[in-house]
């Protein structure tokens, strides 16, 4: 295959689950603005989902002070924005068209289609209407995106570059989720009582815990009350869990395989690399040692396997 048109898909792919990631995070800071808590503490959740699309230096340049209401719509609309939800979606269209004739009609169609719809839901002002209503959409779309491609596509390299973009995207999102939001809501995995509003907690947890499809997920497998500890758990070392980061390296993993001609490369043995470490680490071991500088470095090596990944199947990116 053309590193051109791997490069097209892999992105369209990335673009895609990105979208969907924003709109989680979106919702997630949404609903939980809707608990009783002081201006402050709303600000400081705003601020958050600012720094973990690291994106905090160019909204205060372009919006100044942190709103609700302003923070919204930059990662919704706001068209300067590389990875708000707009641009995401205008982006993964454009990749799509370019490489039309290697995807199905289907594909094509659904891409294209949700590209016409959101233009036409902003515009017509839905999504200040009802911003859970259009996050929820959001997240529909993509799902029906990675449904489609998969039930329509010949499984060939063109379905593994897709697959590859997706995954990689997810595990780079989860982990942000999961540092930021452990840090704002919980500072101290094994406090004592202290004064905390443990009941306050719950729902914090729970809207974590909801915005990446693991409320429902936590309670099938724990079958208890949801503690710091397992929530860390399930989102990093379940390689059952779909949108965890060993359920998302294990994808990872095994569409590289399926592309490289050599499977000794260097790539593939970063990723097998930091795949082996999720599957054989234990939670209690990285909550000793520090969850931050674990994400930290996680996302510092993701970041450095999408380098690897275009350097040795994709359109190289320019220093």
């Amino acid at each position: 295959m053309l590193s051109r048109t791997a490069d097209h898909l892999f992105w369209m792919s990335r673009y895609t689950e990105r979208a969907e990631n924003t709109a989680r995070l979106l919702d997630v800071n949404y609903q939980t603005g809707l608990l009783p808590q002081s201006d402050a503490v709303a600000q400081v959740g705003w601020q958050s989902l600012l720094s973990i699309s690291e994106l905090s230096g160019a909204y205060t340049k372009r919006y100044g002070s942190v709103e609700a209401s302003k923070v919204m719509d930059f990662m919704v609309k706001d068209e300067s924005n590389p990875s708000s939800i707009l641009s995401c979606l205008a982006a993964a269209r454009e990749n799509a068209r370019a490489v039309r004739g290697t995807l199905t009609t289907e594909v094509w169609e659904t891409q294209n289609q949700t590209w016409l719809e959101v233009k036409r839901m902003l515009k017509a002002g839905e999504f200040e209407r009802d911003p859970a209503q259009f996050f929820e959409w959001v997240k529909f779309r993509s799902h029906l995106s990675r449904g489609v491609t998969v039930g329509t596509m010949l499984i060939d390299e063109a379905l593994h570059f897709m697959r590859l973009g997706t995954f990689l995207e997810r595990s780079d999102n989860t982990a942000r989720l999961l540092d930021v939001k452990f840090q704002a809501v919980q500072s101290d995995f094994y406090g004592t009582a202290n004064g905390r509003d443990y009941e306050n907690d719950f729902y914090h947890w729970s809207a974590i815990l909801r915005s990446v499809s693991g409320f429902e997920i936590y309670r099938k497998v724990y079958r208890d009350v949801i503690k710091p500890e397992r929530v860390a758990d399930l989102l990093i070392l379940r390689p059952d869990m779909p949108r965890s980061l060993h359920a998302s390296l294990n994808e990872v993993v095994g569409n590289l395989r399926l592309v490289a001609s050599d499977t000794g490369s260097e790539t593939v043995r970063r990723a097998g690399k930091l795949r082996s470490e999720l599957q054989f680490a234990r939670i209690d071991e990285i909550l000793n040692t520090g969850l931050h500088a674990f994400l930290t470095q996680f996302l510092d090596r993701v970041n450095d396997l999408g380098t690897h990944i275009s350097r040795e199947f994709l359109v190289p990116t320019t220093d």
